[in-house]
């Protein structure tokens, strides 16, 4: 298992968090997404280590944007 923390900028509703959490899930391995409004910190937990390129498509497809770690 594998958990970490990103974060997410230009979320501001419910609405956001569905969409961010829907399209993260979809990527393979992902086991749990848990995201966190007020400061924008999206938890991943996973089979193994994601390829960070994959979480930034799925979080443009959301209509968002991942800051640089």
């Amino acid at each position: 298992m594998s958990e970490t923390i990103y974060t997410v900028t230009g979320m501001t509703c419910e609405h956001c968090v569905r969409s961010v959490t829907e399209e993260i899930t979809e990527i393979d391995g992902v086991t749990a997404v848990s995201v966190d409004l007020p400061t924008g910190a999206v938890t991943v937990t996973s089979a193994g280590p994601l390829d960070e390129a994959q979480v930034r498509a799925a979080v443009e497809e959301a209509g968002y944007d991942l800051a640089a770690r």
